[in-house]
């Protein structure tokens, strides 16, 4: 099953709005020889369990199959959509014994992948490694569950937590390791959101730029109420190669609109909009109904201030430097309006790893 969980990160960003799953099929019998594996493939199709089948048929044939174990990341589907229902691929296999991870809270599975197996004869064992896969699959289950995509804001920040200099000087507080990494974290995420004025500030591509992952890139999306990105940004003029979707207010000029959609954008209109901006839970449902699982938030404190406000923040991932600039410096969220203790969102450690000399903490929100 690790070995299917390793196998199932491969599909993280790619496969949207498809969750991302592995799936290792083991032989029969004292040898317990690996005849497949596979994941799900970009765009969703086709599946982990089909890929695995189909390589362990070409490699030994159909008849190694039988009596075999499948590792699946989670519960094979059961419903008949662009493929047959994977459930019925792992019957037709005849393979003896199904390792499930977690189960899936779609309503068109839940629970049915499951009982079809078992009612063909084949043993079934679930919940191994489940907190391991339910990470994993965290931007799918929220979707699923909430009507939203996960929610993972990004910061880089000094040891005391400063984003840039009272001058507003930011390049570089991390080093190059971790602004490669920051690339990786892109090309894990189905897109990425800013809020207009970074996008007026930096005029960022918001795109994967490491040697060979170029098309990883995540769809780009900025929060901007009135329509004020420039026909001339980065943004826009990169539109027909790289997804855009700008998030607006539900009454907008219409020829800036147009303007925009010619560019090769895509306006999505928010009715509700709080302080300028299209409020963060409605916005954040706009893109999960568009099939968005997970969402990394880039910038600026404005978005990120107001998304912390809402408790829509399930993840941080937050680059410390070994650098103090002091409390003159510009943190990188503002008011939260906590009174008292309390009141303070809550994150508890996920992992810790060094990015060159820099360190990368995650934090899940704590409910």
């Amino acid at each position: 099953m690790t070995t299917a969980l390793r196998l199932a990160r491969r599909g993280l960003g790619n496969v949207w709005p498809n969750p991302a799953v592995g799936c290792v099929i083991v032989s029969g019998g004292p040898e317990k020889r690996v005849l497949g594996r596979g994941w799900t493939q970009p765009g969703g199709r086709p599946h982990s369990e089909t890929v695995a089948l189909d390589q362990a048929r070409a490699r030994f044939g159909s008849a190694a199959l039988v009596g075999a174990t499948a590792y699946v990341t989670l519960e094979p589907c059961s419903h008949l959509g662009r493929t047959p229902p994977c459930a019925d691929a792992l019957i037709t296999a005849r393979v003896a014994r199904v390792v499930v991870a977690c189960g899936d809270p779609d309503a068109r599975v839940a629970g049915r992948g499951i009982a079809r197996l078992r009612d063909a004869g084949i043993e079934v064992d679930t919940d191994v490694c489940r907190a391991e896969a339910e990470d994993i699959n965290v931007g799918f289950l929220t979707r699923v569950g909430e009507g939203r995509p996960m929610v993972a804001l990004k910061t880089a920040t000094t040891s005391d937590g400063r984003i840039a200099t009272r001058t507003g000087a930011s390049q570089w507080i991390t080093g190059a390791a971790a602004r490669r990494h920051a690339h990786l974290l892109r090309a894990q995420h189905d897109a990425i959101a800013v809020g207009i004025g970074t996008a007026e500030a930096d005029d960022p591509s918001l795109t994967c730029r490491l040697p060979g992952m170029e098309g990883r890139s995540p769809v780009r999306v900025v929060f901007d109420s009135q329509l004020r990105i420039s026909l001339e940004s980065e943004l826009v003029k990169t539109a027909t190669d790289v997804q855009t979707w700008v998030l607006s207010a539900a009454k907008t000029d219409k020829e800036r609109r147009k303007a925009l959609e010619g560019a090769g954008v895509m306006v999505v209109p928010i009715e509700d909009v709080v302080d300028g901006q299209p409020e963060p839970g409605a916005a954040l449902r706009a893109l999960g109904a568009m099939g968005v699982t997970r969402l990394m938030v880039e910038g600026g404190a404005r978005l990120s201030t107001g998304l912390l406000r809402a408790g829509l923040v399930d993840r941080l991932l937050w680059f410390r430097a070994p650098s103090l600039i002091g409390g003159d410096g510009l943190p990188p969220f503002g008011d939260l309006g906590v009174g008292d203790v309390s009141e303070m969102p809550t994150f508890k450690p996920l992992s810790l790893t060094p990015v060159g000399d820099d360190t990368l903490e995650i934090f899940a929100r704590v409910p």
